[in-house]
């Protein structure tokens, strides 16, 4: 039998570096877990990959229970880490800030494509440029 779902919550966090303060607390504090035993899990699973941004989708059963399951980073932080840039373009149609290879494209899409609405890495790599470019970033090849 399987457990009632109570509520699904996603969060962005840096890995590692979960604490009880917002927003975790503001996020599922309300539903009623146990939030010092969320940062455990979340900070042990992503001990490895301090420095980035990891969305985390939390399913929150009936009885207060709860599973995690992590996802891929967001694609606009492994495009600023691929382009070396600290920031995105506050007027990306004027003002570049950086560039990236089709490589380094194709290299983001197929590790985001399993978190991605298409069907193969081609597409995969289209979405990727999109947020490129509405980043400011130029794809040279």
């Amino acid at each position: 039998m399987s457990k009632k779902v109570k509520a699904i919550v996603k969060i962005q966090l840096n890995a590692g570096k979960a604490t009880p303060a917002p927003p975790v607390g503001t996020a599922l504090g309300p539903q009623g877990i146990n939030l010092m035993q969320f940062c455990k899990e979340y900070n042990a699973k992503t001990g490895n990959q301090i420095g980035q941004v990891i969305p985390v989708e939390v399913t929150i059963f009936a009885d207060n229970s709860f599973t995690i399951a992590l996802k891929t980073s967001p694609a606009a932080e492994l495009l600023k880490k691929a382009a070396s840039v600290p920031r995105g373009s506050k007027s990306p149609l004027k003002e570049k800030v950086g560039s990236i290879t089709q490589k380094q494209l194709r290299e983001i899409a197929e590790l985001k494509l399993k978190d991605l609405n298409a069907l193969d890495v081609d597409g995969a790599m289209k979405i990727i440029a999109g947020t490129a470019r509405s980043m400011g970033l130029t794809i040279v090849d």
